[in-house]
């Protein structure tokens, strides 16, 4: 989960979350139906009610939102996708998914599963306002959740990536194609020239006196282009890491030091002298932990001259790893994944180096300025 967003517990084993920029936009949300939406729909209310009523609807629409990444999530889970976690935040929801789907197939239902979920609870609410009879605000509440679901539902199904319908778009070139990239790249593109079509009609709406809705417009607009963006730009990373293998960039002159060894002497030596980022725990040649610059922050400064490297470092049966014949593709979305900036580099318990993320971003450098075959490959045995 993003490291900023607060924890609100776990729905099917998936960590759900909110962003802080969530409280802007349930803020705007129930505003904008207390102040504008019910009163024209239902006059004659108190201004008290208005506000209650508008705050309850837009919790029930982010929950709904919850459930259309539910949604993705459970047809990722299905397919063997771990769903890392559900984020809500200013442009609605994202469930983090930790890899691309195994096939066509998969992609094309995992993308459509939200859309269809959020269409669903559209006619759920709806067959329900009959049943709100003459309570209006209840009425309220039914009508404004079938409609704003259908909303969602038909705004995702827009075929710009990286909304649903991008993904759908992308998993019928992949299916035509069978080439992912060029499926990602031709629906990447496609986001693009949708999203500054979107930027735009904005644009046009400010112009003749939509303010509001114009902004937004523009704003969507701009996010889908910057996601788009980055999506290009991942692939552009895969591309050129493609073929090469963590061995190829890790670094075998580790340090080890030991469990015992005072922090503060560790710290001033390693850390704030030589740069490094990471060391090696080691007793009697056998490795058992990971000590971090970041692991170290979390130890008060006062505290260092008592605390043991024992005391900061990340046990073994903590510590993330990678072998060195993995893909550097798939060992910096495990850094991503895992929020760290380090890998050991083993094989069953034997150190074989470390792979930092620096040492990943130096390759693409060189990469960029070289060609994808400036670095030779090393076999790993």
């Amino acid at each position: 989960m993003n490291r900023n967003a607060i924890p609100l517990g776990r729905i099917l084993g998936v960590p759900i979350g909110l962003d802080y920029s969530w409280f802007l936009i349930f803020g705007l949300v129930t505003w904008s139906l207390a102040s504008s939406y019910f009163p024209a729909e239902f006059a004659d209310w108190p201004v008290a009610q208005y506000w209650i009523v508008g705050a309850i609807t837009a919790l029930l629409m982010f929950a709904s939102v919850v459930l259309h990444e539910l949604g993705h999530a459970v047809v990722a889970q299905f397919y063997k996708i771990p769903v890392r976690s559900i984020t809500l935040f200013i442009f609605g929801g994202v469930a983090r998914i930790s890899a691309e789907p195994p096939s066509a197939t998969a992609e094309f239902f995992i993308a459509l599963a939200g859309p269809a979920t959020s269409m669903a609870l559209a006619v759920l609410f709806g067959l329900l306002q009959p049943l709100a009879g003459a309570f209006e605000p209840l009425l309220a509440v039914f009508r404004y959740l079938a409609y704003i679901n259908a909303s969602v539902a038909i705004f995702n199904l827009i075929p710009g990536f990286p909304l649903d319908g991008g993904r759908v778009f992308r998993a019928i070139v992949w299916a035509a194609s069978h080439n992912l990239r060029q499926a990602t790249l031709i629906a990447a593109y496609l986001g693009r020239a949708i999203a500054y079509l979107l930027i735009a009609f904005g644009v046009w709406q400010l112009f003749v006196g939509q303010f509001g809705t114009g902004l937004w417009i523009a704003f969507v607009g701009w996010f889908l282009e910057n996601a788009a963006s980055a999506q290009i730009q991942q692939q552009t990373l895969h591309d050129l890491l493609s073929g090469h293998r963590v061995a190829d960039v890790m670094r075998r002159d580790y340090v080890a030091v030991s469990p015992g060894s005072n922090l503060e002497q560790v710290m001033t030596e390693h850390f704030l002298t030589s740069g490094r980022r990471s060391l090696v725990v080691e007793r009697e040649k056998k490795v058992v932990g990971l000590l971090t610059a970041q692991a170290a922050r979390k130890i008060p400064r006062m505290a260092w001259p008592t605390t043991t490297v024992t005391e900061a470092m990340i046990p073994t049966d903590l510590m993330k790893r990678i072998r060195p014949d993995a893909k550097l593709v798939d060992a910096l979305l495990a850094m991503d994944r895992d929020g760290v900036c380090q890998l050991p580099v083993m094989v069953g318990d034997t150190m074989q180096g470390l792979l930092g993320r620096d040492d990943v971003i130096g390759l693409l450098g060189t990469l960029g300025e070289f060609g994808p075959t400036a670095v030779a490959t090393h076999s790993v045995r």
